[in-house]
């Protein structure tokens, strides 16, 4: 399974971006897909994550409210809507995802197997 995220850019706070992962390979074994981020000096953090088969989600009580997480299923992508911006939003947005059911929580970073490549998030006060 091969991730491609994309959308990343700048914008003032209150503004909206939508990131798109876009999935290749044996994409029928993927059973979660999730956006997590990094700032600068700081570890990286569950932001949401949707499973492809029944559509639940969770997101981070940070963006709560503000952020959805959705899926297209023609397309083989899941996108992540971000509303409301604020300066702490600021980070490098990854797509993770699993083939796997596990016991582990789907905010683990432990909990993906595939990772795409990170798209810059940059919200101006």
């Amino acid at each position: 399974v091969q991730l491609q995220a994309s959308g990343g850019g700048l914008v003032q706070a209150g503004g909206s971006l939508r990131l798109s992962c876009a999935t290749s390979g044996r994409t029928s074994s993927i059973y979660v897909m999730a956006w997590f981020r990094q700032a600068p000096g700081k570890e990286r953090e569950f932001v949401a994550r949707i499973t492809l088969s029944g559509g639940t989600t969770s997101y981070a009580d940070s963006v709560k409210g503000r952020f959805a997480i959705s899926r297209d299923d023609a397309k083989n992508t899941v996108s992540l809507q971000m509303n409301s911006l604020k300066p702490e939003d600021t980070a490098l947005y990854y797509c993770a995802a699993d083939s796997n059911l596990s016991i582990k929580p789907y905010s683990l970073t432990s909990r993906y197997s595939y990772w795409g490549q990170g798209t810059l998030v940059t919200v101006s006060s």
